[in-house]
């Protein structure tokens, strides 16, 4: 990992097209601004980590207990 030192208003590239601005400093946090290529995605990591836990959630087998209760509400097939 690469630390570096900015002050308000300093930049830094990455690669050709990609600038990282220092916009404000405060007791609180930094705010930065990103000029890249529409092409390149930029989110935000806290929530690309949420939506993956989502995800994993989501897939996640059922509890028996709910898995059971969705079978006694299928209807009976009759014998053939």
């Amino acid at each position: 990992m690469l630390v570096l030192s900015r002050r308000v208003g300093e930049r830094l590239m990455i690669g050709d097209d990609i600038v990282i601005t220092v916009i404000d400093v405060r007791s609180d946090g930094v705010r930065i601004g990103i000029d890249a290529p529409r092409d390149i995605r930029v989110n935000r990591a806290e929530v690309l980590e949420a939506v993956q836990r989502a995800n994993l959630e989501a897939t996640a087998p059922a509890d028996d207990a709910a898995v059971d209760a969705l079978r006694a509400l299928r209807p009976a097939t009759p014998d053939v």
